[in-house]
Parts: structure tokens; sequence; C-alpha cells
């Protein structure tokens, strides 16, 4: 008998998404009488709860069930979660994704296989919105310029990484080594799959499974969204330093060279004309990035929004990674002072 799963989703104020994502689970070739679905919902103010009554109003042979997350956070979410849940195999979602029909089939088959102890996939972003903003913001988070050696955004080979997005396990994997970092709002899925490779672990990345993710629909929300990544990436780094990654030190390198080099150059010549280099080779790229873009998307626009997303990722990424290690120490767990 083919083991039970549950689904687990974090979600807050995503009515736009909800019923996309429970629509695609209601759709899996893996059978419904032994999967649930346990959605954590951090006390949404919008119609995101009377949008999934009215799914499993009708759709009653899907067990959905919603259980409160007060601290509105991933973190916790993702524990609530598990604490409700009744599967023998977790799979971890998100109220942004929608999953391919095959993907929980995937995910199981996977870890029966024993290929790894947290198996995950590729995720297709697609456009928040239904703008050339949106479109630019989708096309830049599979950019490599913006993503770096991030292979979940474009692998073809099966193989063992760093991390996957969401991921799925079993549920003894948490028993051995621990729950979610509730003090961690951001980075949980990295730091997770950190300890699962410290603790022998694989980490599993199949491209056969496979995830639609929606981008941020506008600079704004991106913008919002990299801040919190960079201010939580160097808290997890403070615990885990061997993790870092190239990708993850060019951008605040980046920020702190824009800063410094024109200060450095009131007495260095040399400190100048590295500034004009660096400034000057970013822009070029940018410009590039946005004039191939703009000619594969036939909008100018579309592609003038890529740069100024990839813009945006690296600059706010860069700059909350400083301010967290300038300011550490003096933030409490909920990210206010």
């Amino acid at each position: 008998m083919l083991p039970t799963v549950s689904v687990i989703i974090p979600c807050y104020n995503e009515a736009r998404t909800i019923r996309l994502l429970l629509q695609a689970l209601y759709e899996q070739t893996y059978p419904q009488e032994r999967m649930e679905v346990v959605i954590a919902d951090g006390m949404s103010t919008d119609s995101t709860r009377r949008e999934i009554a009215a799914f499993s109003e009708t759709h009653p042979d899907l067990s959905v069930r919603v259980v409160d997350n007060p601290q509105r956070h991933i973190p916790a979410a993702l524990n609530q979660a598990l604490a409700a849940a009744r599967g023998e195999i977790i799979v971890r979602l998100d109220a942004h994704s929608v999953p391919r029909r095959d993907y929980v089939a995937h995910c199981v088959a996977d870890l029966q296989a024993g290929r790894g102890d947290n198996v995950g996939g590729v995720w297709e972003i697609l456009p928040g919105a239904d703008t050339r903003t949106g479109r630019g913001i989708a096309l830049a988070a599979a950019h490599p310029l913006g993503v770096g050696d991030a292979r979940y955004r474009y692998a073809d080979q099966a193989a063992a990484v760093d991390t996957v997005p969401f991921g799925a396990f079993y549920r003894s994997l948490v028993e051995r080594i621990g729950s979610f970092d509730e003090n961690l709002l951001t980075n949980e899925d990295y730091e997770f799959n950190t300890r699962v490779r410290q603790n022998g672990g694989t980490v599993w990345l199949n491209p056969a499974i496979r995830a639609r993710y929606y981008a941020r629909p506008t600079l704004r929300a991106l913008a919002r969204q990299y801040w919190r990544y960079g201010f939580w990436k160097w808290k997890m780094l403070r615990r885990y330093p061997a993790t870092l990654r190239w990708r993850q030190a060019l951008p605040p390198l980046f920020v702190l060279a824009l800063l410094l080099l024109p200060i450095l150059g009131i007495w260095l010549p040399a400190a100048r004309l590295l500034w004009l280099l660096q400034t000057g080779t970013y822009l070029l790229a940018l410009t590039f990035i946005a004039l191939s873009t703009a000619w594969r998307q036939r909008s100018f626009l579309t592609g003038l929004s890529t740069a100024l997303a990839i813009a945006t990722m690296h600059l706010t990424w860069g700059s909350a990674f400083l301010w967290s290690m300038v300011d550490d120490g003096r933030w409490t767990v909920d990210g206010r002072r």
C-alpha cells in the first residue's frame, strides 16, 4: 500500500493563488485517499479562508484542514502544520506554487527509492501580475545573473544538492534532526537542509519534480522579499558559516564597494577608478540584459523591468545582509526592535 502523504502549506493572505494550488493538489496522480492537505494560516485578513472553505465544499473527497498560525511567520506555520499532519511522508509546498500533476508521485517514488532524505525539484517562475513589470520580475527570478548557481531554477539533471525549494521527506526525518527553526524568519528551508546534510543525509533534486511558482507582482514587493532574504541570511550564516556560497557573498560585497570606494576615492584616485569600473560594468551588464530581453519579449518595458528587478534583488539583498551584520543583536525574533 502506498504511504500516506501530508501536504503542508504556510499561508497568509493568499486569496489570489490558494485555489490554484488546491486545484493542482486535487488533480494529482497520487491517490486522493492517501493524501491530506494541512494549511497553516497566519490569521489571513483577506478572503483566503473563504476560498479554502468554498473549495472544500465542492471537493469533499480531498481532505483539507486549516490550522491557526498566530505568529504569522513561515517556520512557525510549518511546525504548526507538522504537528497537525498525519501522513508518513510530508510534502512542503507554498501558497504561491502550483505543482505539476505528478509532483507528489515523483516525490514519494524518490523517497521510497532512497535517493534522498529530502527531495525536491525545479521551479518554473510565472509572473505574479499580468503586467510588464510582473513579467520582468518573473524573468529576473529565473535569470542566471539574478539567481547565480541556484540549481533549482534551471537544473536538467538529477543530483545531490545543498538545498531544494520546499522538499518532501519522511516524518521520521523531523524526529531525527528536529523541526523548522523558528528563530529564522527566512532561509528556514536552507537551514533545515543544512541539518539534513550535517546529519549524514542527502538533499536530492530531481528535475522531474516540477512546480510553477508565482513571483512577486511589483518591484516594491520584490524589494521587501529580498530584504527579508538578505537580513535573515546573515543570521543563518552566523550559525553555519561553511554554507556560504559565492552567489550569496557577491551582493553584499558589491553594495559595500559601492558605498566605500567613493569615500576612499577622496584620498586614493585608484579607488575612484575602481568604483567607476565596477559601476560601469554592472550597468553595462544590466543594459545588455534589458536589450536582449526586450528583443526576445518584443517589449522594451519588459526588458527594462527585468533589468530593474535584477538590480532590486542584488541591492536589497546585499544591503539587508550588511545591515543585519551591523545591527546584529538588536532585533527580536519577529524582525522588530
